[in-house]
């Protein structure tokens, strides 16, 4: 356990959501302001994953599994060697949190939480970005919100950039 977890701050903060929900922008602007390092999800895939996906086949839960192992063991060599990170990454069910957060107590989850409606407009006022809505919907469709027992910390998407940044810094004690 790190000395951070020790006084009640995460050692690594996981942040969860649909697409377009702010993950990456989130994650880079805590990394630069803690000096954590940040990893995004898609860095974690193996390359099988990564060309299926480039040939346009949705990944099933067992492709998943070597994915969200990685991501897993990334947290899991930054709290043994008592450093911090932040990850972002989709993580819509509840067994993919079980995995990457699952019962680690100095492991926040994040969860960007916002409407279709307002997700699907800031997704189409995004520059040089494409996602069929019919995507989004399949994520909202798919999405399973994490619960109390998973001690997320649930953040409107509403905000401002810089105001969500200090949410989640004041929240949890960073």
């Amino acid at each position: 356990m790190t000395n951070a977890a020790d006084r009640g701050r995460p050692a690594v903060v996981v942040v969860m959501g649909v697409a377009s929900s702010g993950k990456t922008s989130l994650g880079e602007r805590l990394a630069a302001r803690l000096g954590w390092p940040f990893r995004d999800a898609d860095s974690f895939h193996p390359p099988e994953n990564v060309a299926k996906m480039a040939g346009g086949t949705p990944l099933t839960d067992e492709d998943r599994k070597p994915w969200l192992a990685a991501i897993a063991a990334w947290i899991d060599e930054l709290r043994a060697q008592g450093a911090h990170g932040i990850v972002t990454c989709s993580a819509l069910k509840r067994a993919y949190r079980e995995v990457i957060v699952g019962d680690r107590p100095d492991v926040a989850l994040v969860y960007l939480r916002g409407t279709r409606e307002l997700i699907g407009r800031r997704m189409a006022a995004r520059q040089h970005h494409f996602m069929p809505a019919a995507l989004l919907d399949s994520q909202f469709a798919v999405l399973e919100e994490p619960g109390p027992d998973e001690r997320p910390l649930v953040v409107s998407v509403e905000d401002t950039k810089d105001a969500i940044v200090q949410e989640v810094v004041d929240r949890l004690g960073l």
